[in-house]
């Protein structure tokens, strides 16, 4: 029986990973600077500042990507994983946003 790719779940997309895997990756790195250094408040923003911009950013081409590609083969599906790379994308932020508050 020979399996049909547009069958396949759009999150084994690399389209669809990638961006999921970034945000992760950048939450760990806040969680981490924060478990090492503490909660610091610097003018100068560092080396781990700017990776995490980079991570954020380089995102956003990879999820337009999926966008166009997937939408309008498979909405329902699509839709739902932007859904999820918008939360993905938003949780960083928001631990961001909730540091530099305390």
């Amino acid at each position: 029986m020979e399996s049909n790719p547009e069958n396949k779940s759009l999150l084994k997309q690399p389209s669809a990973w990638i961006p999921l895997v970034m945000s992760l990756a950048a939450l760990a790195l806040i969680l981490g600077y924060v478990a090492i250094f503490g909660i610091v408040h610097n003018t100068d923003e560092g080396t781990p500042a700017h990776i995490f911009q980079l991570l954020m950013v380089l995102q956003l081409p990879v999820v337009a990507y999926f966008g166009l590609k997937w939408l309008p083969k498979r909405p329902k599906q699509s839709l739902l994983v932007l859904v999820l790379h918008a939360v993905a994308w938003i949780i960083p932020v928001l631990a961001i946003i909730w540091f530099e508050s305390l």
